[in-house]
């Protein structure tokens, strides 16, 4: 708490840790701060989508380690596939010992998964817990990820290429990724070095942060007697 006062010695602080500590990194802080709230990330199934890849994009996304901020939390899936890709994703998920958490037709698909409340939806779980929804559209989907995602990691799997460059031009995240999966949203992945951090806000640095995001400008003037008129 004392160094969150410094601010004539730190210019700025980066919290790495979970929600409790960003926010209160953030709500006590007198020096800028650049955080990410939580990571609430989505992957959205298409009607469109090769099964096999979207079946390994959403088990790496939910299990390679849960306990990570790009991690998948829920999984969209279009009505579509509710009969052909939802049951066995569901049964691979329950296998690897994930719980699973559905709406009224992900239950309907497999009985027993327990009801997702208005409270999942928002949870950053870091554990091995899956929110299922089954939505009527892409549309829908981007209407559940604007209500309840972090803007952290969001992506499509398609085989269809309009619906996949709107869904990248729509969806408001630091990472938005088409036929792969979240957990990718890291600085060494994306070949910046070390990474520092991630951040979700948008001053100044977005995204996974190495050291040249991170780098301020100096202007340097060599004048020989010019003035402003």
């Amino acid at each position: 708490m004392e160094m969150l006062k410094t601010s004539q010695f730190i210019d700025l602080i980066i919290p790495r840790g979970g929600e409790g500590l960003i926010r209160m990194v953030s709500e006590n802080s007198t020096i800028p701060v650049i955080k990410h709230d939580k990571g609430v990330c989505h992957v959205y199934v298409d009607s469109g989508a090769d099964l096999a890849m979207a079946s390994e994009i959403c088990f790496n996304a939910k299990v390679q380690r849960p306990g990570t901020c790009n991690a998948m939390e829920t999984m969209l899936v279009h009505k579509d596939l509710s009969r052909t890709f939802l049951p066995d994703i569901l049964k691979r998920f329950v296998a690897a010992k994930v719980e699973i958490r559905g709406c009224s037709r992900t239950q309907e698909v497999m009985p027993g998964v327990k009801p997702a409340t208005d409270k999942d939806w928002d949870t950053e779980y870091n554990d091995l817990i899956v929110n299922v929804r089954v939505v009527d559209s892409m549309e829908e989907a981007m209407d559940h990820i604007a209500a309840h995602g972090s803007q952290h990691s969001e992506a499509i799997v398609t085989n269809d290429y309009h619906r996949s460059r709107r869904f990248v031009r729509e969806v408001d995240a630091s990472a938005v990724f088409v036929n792969a999966s979240t957990r990718l949203n890291d600085g060494f992945e994306f070949g910046l070095g070390a990474e520092i951090g991630i951040s979700t806000t948008r001053i100044h640095a977005r995204g996974p942060m190495g050291l040249e995001e991170l780098t301020s400008t100096k202007f340097i003037v060599l004048g020989s007697g010019q003035v402003r008129k």
